[in-house]
């Protein structure tokens, strides 16, 4: 896995996180928007984490999935010249970057749409639904890409190694399941020649390992994952969470909340259960992603309609000294138990084992050259006492203060248990 192994993301929605306005005006001028990022760096790794991954950065109509120019940096966040002092600002604290390739669609004002009912080269760059042009997942607004097409393959081949070649560390590919595998198969090789040490997740939400497989990403976003941590906490049913775990590959994008969905937060229906989620999320395989507010306890809902991700996608004040008190604990639960990531790097690729399970109570087990890692999660209204799991183990980290008995979790708690090698 080379540095993703280590890796331990940032999620940021740069429109949202910097104030930007909802649309881009015609002939938008440049706003340096994108500066008020390098402000939050020290707060990134102050964090615990080593990864910057952005949203849409690229000039687009909207939300920044419209993409308009591949090429240029929206203007509403500024310009080149912002984009390399931010890499650079990164590269000074050893910050990897990864951008999000919209290369799915594009918005209705992508020049070579515009030119598509006068030119058949144009038109060959976009796919045909019956009389009209197909369009994503029904939205009007964004055009779908010929996938066929040779010269969208190039497209998208020069675009990525372009911004690889400006000092970005890797992608998250947007609505990678709408894009034939193949497609991918065909653009990857020419992008891994020129930077190997690239790490491309594709964005799927179902048939994790088959996708991948077929068009050669690195991993895939873990939604499976996501909805079973939620659910099985709200509803006290850890069967939902131990079968996705079955089925969870180290080679994937792991969350508990991102630009699309309602904050974990919001989402649980007890608040005691947030440091459950995190317990697992930062200690399973995969590459662990902290969506910017969430490490401060913000909420907010996701709804199907217009506006409807404006909750979820805030603005965030000129300095972490600005920060309401209120987000101090689980900020440093988060600290906590990144920290713990840290000291255990081989968690990324672990296989985790269910070691005990009841409805209401779950306890994991990964292993690695005689370190152990067990984590424990009691949702019951009393204390429980779980199985000798494992022998010679230590409380590392936990949501009580630890007593004599490291098997011993109280209600609504969980517990962390470690064992070095040596």
């Amino acid at each position: 896995m080379g540095w993703v192994e280590h890796a331990i993301l940032w999620h940021v929605y740069p429109l949202g996180f910097t104030g930007a306005p909802r649309a881009a005006g015609p002939d938008e001028p440049v706003v340096h928007r994108l500066k008020h990022l390098e402000s939050w760096l020290d707060y990134l790794i102050e964090l615990g984490c080593n990864g910057l991954q952005l949203g849409p950065i690229f000039a687009s109509s909207t939300h920044g999935y419209d993409t308009v120019d591949h090429l240029a940096i929206d203007p509403r966040l500024g310009d080149d010249s912002d984009f390399d002092r931010l890499i650079a600002a990164c590269r000074e604290r050893g910050i990897r970057v990864l951008l999000d390739g919209v290369f799915n669609h594009v918005g209705r004002q992508f020049p070579l749409f515009q030119a598509a009912s006068e030119s058949d080269r144009a038109a060959s760059w976009f796919r045909r639904a019956g009389d009209g042009w197909a369009t994503f997942e029904g939205h009007d607004a964004l055009i779908a890409l010929n996938h066929e097409s040779e010269a969208v393959r190039e497209h998208v081949t020069t675009v990525m190694n372009h911004w690889l070649d400006r000092g970005a560390s890797g992608w998250r590919l947007d609505a990678a399941y709408a894009v034939p595998p193949e497609f991918w198969r065909a653009v990857l090789p020419a992008v891994r020649e020129r930077h190997p040490d690239a790490w491309i997740a594709g964005e799927v939400i179902h048939g994790l390992d088959d996708y991948r497989e077929r068009a050669g990403l690195d991993a895939v976003t873990q939604y499976e994952l996501w909805k079973a941590i939620w659910s099985s906490l709200n509803d006290r049913n850890m069967f939902e969470l131990s079968w996705a775990l079955e089925r969870h590959s180290p080679d994937t994008l792991t969350f508990v909340g991102n630009h699309d969905v309602t904050r974990i937060a919001s989402r649980l229906a007890n608040p005691a259960h947030l440091g459950h989620a995190l317990a697992v999320l930062f200690t399973v395989a995969g590459v662990p992603s902290v969506y910017y507010g969430d490490e401060q306890a913000f909420r907010g809902e996701k709804y199907d309609r217009a506006g409807g991700d404006d909750e979820v996608r805030p603005a965030f004040p000129g300095s972490p000294e600005e920060l309401a008190p209120f987000g101090a604990e689980v900020l440093r639960t988060h600290q906590r138990l990144i920290g713990l990531r840290r000291r255990f790097p081989w968690l990324a690729r672990a296989g985790t084992t269910v070691a005990h399970l009841t409805n209401r109570q779950l306890a994991l087990r990964a292993e690695h050259d005689g370190e152990v890692v067990v984590t424990l999660l009691n949702t019951d209204d009393a204390p429980y006492r779980f199985p000798d799991v494992e022998a010679g183990v230590t409380v590392a980290e936990s949501a009580h203060a630890p007593g004599g008995d490291p098997h011993l979790v109280p209600a609504q708690a969980w517990t962390v248990l470690t064992r070095t090698a040596g």
